[in-house]
């Protein structure tokens, strides 16, 4: 079969073609560092890359998340820690002042009058907040959860917010829990914080309710009274109500773990993900250079045989 002339322009044409779109892409290579440039270059790999950076972005949200929740969390449990000291100091000045042969009318006015600054840094702990946001209010985050006399005013609502794929934590400790030992035999069972809820019966509800800032005011009454038996009362629900604050710490300290365990868990998924990214999109750049090499005798063979295969000149050939 007679190879005309076109027929070898043709062939070297599309061989030169060929060689440099082989460097040119050998060239973005070794420009960008990466091997996989546009989605032609590997689909499979381009679509697994895409999958990767959408899950890198939502655990990126996770752990903003993550240490909002830490954050509220952390600021909760400074603030109970407050009150369980404040409880302590009250039931030191209880048991100091329980005796009449310790005390006296005047010593029991004096320490009344710091168990008065004592109930004011337990209603600014129940009141602590982030920003504008209020702690222990429950749902309730506007307005602060503790009125001037002690009572709560928020609700029993958790926050929950989500640090990883369908892993969920509450953000708050709400008040109705922190401040009382058995919020459902709070006395009043039409306030504020016992909506939609059913007042249980005696023997349902368990032992009696001890409220913390009832406690500072039934202490500071007493001493203001002289009622030495009435003080004696106090220790033992200073206690629970210490107990009670200590519980809810633990079960901030357990959430806080749990938020910090899901973020390493997260940060390791990351390192996953990055080191199989690395390994779909970066270029080898001692193989990059090496095929570049290559691929410029390519272009230069190309170049100088087309000289022999189309005689005189490719210009001639072109007239």
């Amino acid at each position: 079969m007679r190879v005309t002339e076109g027929t070898n322009f043709n062939l070297i044409r599309d061989n030169i073609q060929r060689s440099r779109g082989r460097m040119e892409k050998l060239q973005g290579q070794t420009a960008t560092l990466k091997k996989l440039n546009t989605p032609s270059d590997d689909p499979v790999g381009a679509a697994k890359v895409l999958e990767v950076r959408t899950e890198k972005v939502n655990n990126d949200q996770y752990q903003m998340n993550a240490k909002m929740a830490q954050t509220f969390l952390n600021n909760s449990d400074h603030a109970l820690s407050e009150l369980s000291e404040i409880l302590v100091r009250a039931k030191e000045i209880a048991l100091s002042q329980s005796s009449g042969a310790s005390s006296n009318d005047d010593t029991r006015i004096g320490v009344a009058e710091e168990v008065t600054q004592l109930f004011k840094q337990a209603v600014a702990a129940g009141n602590r907040r982030i920003g504008d946001r209020f702690l222990f209010g429950g749902y309730k985050t506007t307005t602060p959860p503790i009125d001037p006399e002690g009572k709560y005013v928020g609700d029993d609502g958790q926050m929950m917010v989500e640090i990883g794929n369908d892993v969920f934590i509450s953000v708050n400790v709400p008040g109705f829990e922190a401040f009382n030992t058995n919020p459902k035999r709070t006395p009043d069972l039409n306030g504020p914080y016992m909506h939609n809820r059913t007042p249980a019966s005696k023997d349902e509800a368990g032992p009696e309710n001890v409220n913390v800032f009832d406690e500072l005011q039934t202490l500071r009454i007493n001493l203001l009274t002289g009622n030495i038996e009435g003080i004696r009362n106090t220790l033992e629900r200073f206690d629970q109500a210490h107990s009670n604050l200590v519980a809810m710490r633990a079960r901030v300290g357990s959430r806080i773990q749990g938020i910090q365990s899901t973020e390493l868990s997260i940060d390791r998924h990351n390192l996953t993900n990055a080191a199989l990214t690395s390994q779909l999109e970066d270029a080898d750049m001692a193989q990059v250079v090496s095929d570049l090499a290559k691929e410029e005798t390519v272009f230069k063979s190309s170049l100088a045989s087309s000289q022999k295969l189309i005689q005189p000149t490719l210009m001639d050939f072109l007239k």
